[in-house]
């Protein structure tokens, strides 16, 4: 397939950017693309690339005329930022895109694991009516009264908080920078007190990016800081957990359950422990896609593209 030359590249395997494109009445060109090798013929001639997943590093070399770079997603670890720099190519972010979205997602998995959800499902299923349950323990829970620690405070992880204090939670964070304690935090922890803050909490909730000091932070060392009644959800990036000291945990009951929407490897494989832990819910990636997301990034790429325009400061500069 021949694809038309643009100086606007939109580049998702599923997202229907062009249509959002459209429906914001935005001028000029575009392609819409949907595979790889579809982006390596249409980013030869493109001056403004949107793209998330299917980034690769090799399309710079291909892209003599890319100056603009917007990210699909809120997260830009994929991108060789210095590399961009050296090649006068600025980079966006789509933070606040999905705020509310991925926070939300966060509540439903929380909600999911303590209400006991994928046992419900399971019981349908099979038309399985459970009978009432004697011990204390084993009933579902509440999540008023128990405390959520946040690590990363940024847009998704307050929204996070705010939702959690909505349920009558306790809610702390930990932050890299400094941050004073305030509404919706009860108390903020720096990085090197983790341990501290694992211990209080009932659930702990990763909103952090995938950065060098964030690799690995839950780590098996982590994991036994934490109550072995408490529940790790992660909308934040696979690798921030180390998934075999995870799965350890989990089947070892060290830790009561998860709430998992991103992994080291995606799609998840088929044999990957997860798919199979009754203790455990997996989300394909999905915390910020929803039916408005197309046209808050399109809000962003027009409102970019005019700042471009006139010299002025980018939304959510990354480079």
């Amino acid at each position: 397939m021949t694809v038309p030359a643009s100086p606007i590249v939109l580049a998702h395997a599923a997202y229907r950017l062009g249509d959002a494109y459209r429906a914001a009445g935005a001028s000029g060109p575009f392609v819409e693309v949907r595979d790889a090798a579809a982006l390596d013929e249409a980013v030869a001639q493109a001056e403004v690339l949107v793209v998330s997943g299917l980034w690769r590093h090799a399309l710079l070399e291909r892209a003599p005329r890319l100056r603009f770079i917007q990210s699909v997603s809120a997260g830009t670890d994929q991108f060789p930022k210095d590399a961009l720099r050296a090649r006068g190519i600025r980079l966006a972010s789509a933070q606040g895109g999905n705020e509310r979205a991925v926070a939300e997602h966060a509540l439903a998995l929380m909600l999911g694991l303590t209400r006991r959800l994928p046992e419900a499902l399971r019981n349908q299923a099979a038309a399985t009516w459970r009978p009432m349950i004697a011990d204390p323990a084993r009933r579902e829970q509440e999540l008023g009264g128990r405390t959520l620690l946040v690590i990363g405070l940024g847009r998704i992880g307050t929204r996070i908080a705010r939702l959690g204090q909505a349920f009558d939670m306790r809610v702390i964070g930990l932050r890299r920078r400094p941050l004073e304690a305030g509404d919706p935090v009860e108390a903020v922890f720096s990085p090197d007190r983790l341990h501290a803050a694992l211990k209080e909490a009932d659930v702990v909730a990763l909103a952090c990016p995938l950065t060098p000091e964030t690799e690995n932070l839950i780590d098996e060392a982590a994991l036994a800081a934490m109550k072995p009644g408490a529940l790790l959800i992660n909308v934040a990036r696979g690798r921030v957990v180390d998934q075999d000291a995870l799965a350890r945990a989990l089947t070892e009951g060290r830790i009561a359950g998860a709430g998992l929407d991103c992994f080291h490897d995606e799609p998840l494989p088929a044999d990957a422990p997860f798919w199979r832990m009754p203790n455990v819910i997996v989300t394909p990636h999905s915390a910020g896609e929803t039916s408005l997301y197309e046209g808050r990034v399109i809000g962003l790429l027009i409102e970019n593209l005019g700042r471009l325009q006139r010299g002025e400061e980018l939304v959510n500069l990354v480079v």
